[in-house]
């Protein structure tokens, strides 16, 4: 059974998928964005969001926690101080992951990860093509031209 299991394992070693990941967000952080496949974004929108979370509760410990996981000092200060500030009224949620399509040479689910830019910014911003009560308009025989 699998209750209680939480993680990926990405067919790699302990270490090595420490290792990237804590690369990876440490990218994620410091570029606000980064492509990378949809399974490993999944896994690491846990640790970026952990990441901030630290940075909001602002003490000693906390710092100290994301400096065990971050390879770089600028980043934690831009944790510390740039992005708690960012999400402060903001409770988790502080990702989105959108979906690009399949990589060229094996098929694998690719996706953008990246954090968002305001604490009021929606995940997706729906055009309006037509007022209220306006119904698409017919095709007829003169619109459509063979």
């Amino acid at each position: 059974m699998r209750h209680g299991v939480s993680g990926r394992k990405l067919n790699r070693t302990t270490s090595h998928r420490l290792a990237m990941f804590r690369n990876m967000v440490t990218s994620l952080l410091n570029h606000e964005r980064i492509y990378t496949t949809v399974p490993k974004a999944k896994e690491m929108r846990r640790w970026a969001e952990w990441m901030i979370t630290l940075g909001k509760h602002g003490d000693l410990h906390s710092r100290r926690q994301a400096l065990s996981i971050i390879r770089e000092k600028s980043v934690v200060y831009k944790v510390f101080e740039e992005l708690a500030k960012r999400y402060e009224n903001r409770h988790g949620g502080y990702t989105r992951i959108v979906k690009l399509g399949f990589r060229r040479g094996d098929a694998a689910p690719m996706c953008l990860l990246e954090l968002l830019a305001e604490d009021g910014e929606k995940a997706r911003k729906v055009k309006k093509s037509r007022k209220k009560g306006e119904t698409t308009p017919e095709k007829t025989e003169e619109s459509s031209v063979s």
